[in-house]
């Protein structure tokens, strides 16, 4: 590898503790079709193929993650989180947190039509790189290193516009370690079809929010949704 990227395997290892045994892997991760086409004579490989590991692989693991963290939330919103978290926009910014696109190796037209920047071609990058780590060191090697780069971003609240107030709710109280949340309904009154309920929500055993709505999980939300306008005051 050349000076740019010693300095790369250098940083991998200061930044995240990352060693790789085999070294050829990492240098497919981070080699462009483009490259590729432009090298004939030197029969390198492109990271296409580990590109389509790692997303297998990151799939899983932020499934893992969100499916941990979030024992209260259904299938369909676990879905949409996941989504957003995996998403191309996502995925580029990840890499360029991480310094990816100033080593991964373009060819010179790709490089001149600004291909470095790409979104697509970065979320391409940072898939091949868990793809290549998988290979590498295994699962919970990658696991380490979402740890530290993506899920973060999760309880920073970077996804919570994809999360109902309970989740975020949940997510605040529980960045400084585990808290028992209980959401007790307190009454319900009028005929069966102008049902109204009246839900409080407690942290630890003390009251948090008050709220109401024509259905328990509505009454719950609002009171999920006035405990937070509350710990935001």
């Amino acid at each position: 590898m050349d000076e740019m990227d010693n300095q790369f395997v250098t940083s991998l290892k200061e930044n995240y503790q990352i060693v790789f045994q085999e070294i050829g892997l990492l240098e497919q991760a981070f080699t462009h079709s483009s490259y590729v086409n432009e090298h004939r004579n030197m029969a390198l490989s492109d990271n296409e193929r580990l590109e389509f590991l790692g997303d297998a692989v990151l799939e899983l693991l932020v499934s893992q993650y969100l499916y941990r963290k979030f024992p209260e939330i259904p299938e369909g919103k676990l879905t949409k989180l996941r989504a957003s978290m995996v998403r191309e926009d996502s995925l580029a910014e990840f890499a360029r947190e991480c310094g990816f696109d100033q080593y991964i190796r373009l060819g010179k037209g790709e490089e001149n039509s600004g291909g470095r920047q790409r979104n697509s071609l970065l979320c391409d990058l940072f898939e091949s790189f868990l793809g290549a780590l998988y290979l590498d060191q295994e699962l919970e090697a990658v696991n380490q290193f979402l740890k530290k780069v993506v899920f973060p971003k999760v309880d920073a609240g970077a996804f919570s516009h994809e999360m109902d107030h309970k989740t975020k709710l949940q997510e605040v109280l529980q960045r400084a370690g585990d808290v028992f949340i209980d959401y007790r309904l307190t009454n319900e009154e009028g005929p069966a079809h102008e049902r109204v309920f009246w839900t409080e929500v407690y942290c630890d055993g003390q009251l948090i929010g008050r709220g109401q709505g024509k259905s328990k999980k509505a009454a719950e939300q609002d009171a999920a949704a006035n405990a937070l306008r509350q710990l935001n005051e």
